[in-house]
């Protein structure tokens, strides 16, 4: 788990080590729109293994971005759901797609 006094004093730096990986954004992105199963969010998020999907989740979790809950079922039922953190980090995701959408608009053939 990322303490405070192990982060980046430049808050961008801080904002990157928390979200620096393709995975975890998309994750973030897919999480905005409410809680999901480890296997609704493989699908939803593409190409990425079970084990870095997994690792992803533990570390958003440490850094307190998501809750995972876990249901006393056979089999067990996990859900992910984002934090009142993780969700402050939505318009940091909209900025991206607002910017991606402009970029894609200006620069497609």
């Amino acid at each position: 788990m990322t303490i405070a006094k192990e982060l980046p004093a430049c808050p961008v730096e801080t904002t990157l080590t928390l979200i620096s990986d393709k995975w975890k954004v998309l994750i973030l992105r897919d999480l905005l729109c409410g809680t999901m199963r480890f296997g609704e969010l493989k699908k939803s998020v593409g190409h990425i293994s079970q084990k870095v999907l997994t690792t992803q989740l533990r570390e958003m979790e440490a850094c307190g971005l998501l809750t995972r809950t876990v249901y006393p079922e056979v089999p067990p039922r996990v859900e992910y759901s984002l934090t009142d953190l993780g969700y402050s980090l939505k318009p940091v995701l909209d900025a991206m797609w607002s910017w991606g959408s402009d970029y894609k608009a200006k620069n497609s053939l």
